[in-house]
Order: structure tokens, then sequence, then C-alpha cells
């Protein structure tokens, strides 16, 4: 991975770490504006929740075989950004569960009301597209690069 040579293994792991932040931080700021997530663009956002935390332990500690598991934590969101880009797209049924909730000892009547007044948010339609790129296809493949960033990090030789 020649791109990555002139950087250190402490770069790439702050480049890696405060890219999650930011896409992290772009989520929130599309849920503030009114794009609310679905159940499985929340389970995208675990994974970079945990390389933030990874990536900050990494810096402060100086251990770079953490790399290594950023890199696990970046591969796991962008593949969960790519099956939730295929549900979006129709090519496959996401989970079942993606806008369900149980349903515990309502009442019919307290049931109903809480069904009407939630949200419909499904994983299979797409809030938000630009050029044809919608959010969950921009996590995976942002995520996608940021694995490669993490493995030269944890293979760099400094």
């Amino acid at each position: 991975m020649k791109i990555f040579d002139r950087f250190t293994a402490t770069q790439l792991i702050a480049f890696a770490t405060v890219s999650s932040v930011a896409i992290l931080g772009g989520a929130f700021v599309f849920q503030a504006l009114g794009y609310a997530p679905c159940k499985m663009c929340l389970w995208q956002r675990w994974p970079h929740a945990a390389a933030i935390v990874i990536g900050g332990v990494a810096l402060t500690t100086g251990k770079k075989a953490l790399a290594w598991l950023g890199a696990l934590s970046a591969a796991i969101t962008s593949g969960i950004g790519f099956y939730h880009s295929g549900v979006e797209r129709k090519l496959w049924e996401g989970p079942s569960s993606c806008t369900g909730g149980g349903v515990g000892d309502l009442s019919v009547e307290d049931l109903m009301s809480q069904i009407n007044a939630a949200p419909l948010i499904r994983c299979d339609e797409i809030p938000w597209e630009m050029f044809g790129l919608t959010m969950a296809n921009l996590n995976a493949l942002g995520s996608l690069v940021l694995v490669f960033v993490w493995l030269a990090a944890a293979t760099k030789k400094d």
C-alpha cells in the first residue's frame, strides 16, 4: 500500500479515528435535520464508536497493534453498510425486526397508541440520496477505505 508509505502508524491511526468521529458526527447531524435513522443505520454507528475508542486508546498508549481491532470495526460497519445498501436497493430482504419491537404487557389500546404515534422508519427505503449514493452507500465505501487505513497502520514498520 504505497499510498500510505509517507505516513506513520500514529498518523494513520489518528486519521482513521478522526474519520470515524466525522462519520458518526455526520450521522447525528442528519438525524438533527430530521432524517431519523432506521435500525440498520443505528447498527452501523456502533462499530464507529468502537473504532473511536480503539483509536483513542491506541494513540494514548502507543500500542499500534490495536489498529487490527480498528480494522475489524471498520470492516464490520462497512459490511453492515453494504448489506443495508442491498436492502435499500431491494436486492435482498432486510431483517424483519428492522422496524418492529416487542409488545410486552401493553393493552391493545396502548399498543395502538404507540403504533400511531411512532414514525415509520423503514430500512428498505432511501431517505436521502446524492449522485445516486445513499447514506448507507457512503458509510459502506468510506468505511472500506478506513479498513485499509487501519491495516496500513497495523502493518507499518516505523
